[in-house]
C-alpha cells in the first residue's frame, strides 16, 4: 500500500458520511435560551432545519439564522394551536420539548399556585405539545422530553423544590406512557436529565456549561431508537433510576 492510501482512504470514509447525512427538521421549545438555544445552535450547525419555538426570541437566538416561531407559551391551548398552524404542512423529524420553569417551595414557604404553574408548563406542555403535533412526526420520528433527575422520587435525598419535583416526575411518567403507546407508529421517546448546567435557571450555578450539555443531549437523540424508547437517561449516557 503506497504511502498516501491512508489519506486516501480518509477522504473516501469522510465523503461517504457527508452522503449520507440526512438533513432533518428538528423542533424546539423554549428555544431562546440556556439549554433549548445551544440545543438549536447544535442541530443548526451540523445542517438540520432547527424550528426554535418559544415566548420571545432572544437576540442569541435571532443571530443564529434559524426559523423562529414566537409568542408560543406552551401551557396555553390556543398558542400551542397556532404553533400547528404555523408549522403547516412540516414533517417533524425530532420533537424536543425543552420550555420549562423551576420554582422553590418548602413547607414553611408553600405556594399552591406555584405549584400549578410548574405542573402546567412542565408537564402538561409536553404532553400538549406532543399530541398536537404528533401527526406532522415523520416516519421513525423521536420525541425528547428535558426533564429532570429532580422528578426521581429514588433519587430524592434533599426535599423542597415541591412543584419542580412533582412536575417533572409527571413528566417522566408521561414519557414512559408515551414510549409505549408510540412504539406501534414507529416513533421513540427519550426522557432526559441534562445535567446540572450553568443557566438562568439555576443561578448559573452548575457542573456543566449549556453547549456542554447541548451536546450531550443530541448524542443521546441521535442513539434512541424503538428498542430504547423510554429510558431515563443522564445526558451523560447513564441511565438514572425513577
Amino acid at each position: 500500500m503506497g504511502p498516501g492510501a491512508s489519506a486516501v482512504n480518509r477522504s473516501i470514509i469522510h465523503s461517504v458520511k457527508q452522503e449520507t447525512f440526512m438533513s432533518q427538521t428538528v423542533v424546539i421549545t423554549g428555544a431562546n435560551r440556556g439549554i433549548g438555544l445551544a440545543l438549536a445552535r447544535t442541530w443548526k450547525n451540523r445542517g438540520d432545519e432547527v424550528i426554535a419555538v418559544c415566548r420571545q426570541p432572544s437576540e442569541g437566538l435571532e443571530g443564529l439564522g434559524v426559523r423562529i416561531i414566537e409568542g408560543i407559551d406552551v401551557s396555553r391551548t390556543a398558542d400551542v394551536q397556532r404553533l400547528r398552524a404555523a408549522l403547516d404542512a412540516a414533517r417533524i423529524d425530532i420533537l424536543c420539548n425543552n420550555a420549562g420553569i423551576m420554582r422553590s417551595e418548602t413547607p414553611t414557604a408553600m405556594d399552591f399556585a406555584s405549584i400549578r404553574e410548574q405542573l402546567e408548563i412542565n408537564t402538561l406542555g409536553p404532553l400538549q405539545v406532543t399530541f398536537a403535533l404528533l401527526d406532522r412526526m415523520a416516519g421513525k420520528g423521536k420525541i425528547g422530553l428535558i426533564t429532570s433527575r429532580m422528578g426521581s422520587i429514588e433519587d430524592n435525598t434533599s426535599g423542597g423544590k415541591y412543584g419542580y419535583r412533582i412536575s417533572k416526575a409527571g413528566l417522566n411518567a408521561a414519557g414512559k406512557s408515551l414510549a409505549i403507546d408510540l412504539k406501534p407508529r414507529g416513533i421513540a421517546v427519550a426522557i432526559l436529565h441534562p445535567g446540572y448546567v450553568r443557566t438562568d435557571m439555576t443561578h448559573h450555578s452548575g457542573h456543566i456549561e449549556p453547549q456542554e450539555a447541548a451536546e450531550r443531549l443530541v448524542q443521546r437523540l441521535d442513539e434512541l431508537n424503538l428498542s430504547n424508547t423510554g429510558t431515563f437517561w443522564h445526558s451523560d449516557g447513564s441511565i438514572l433510576p425513577w
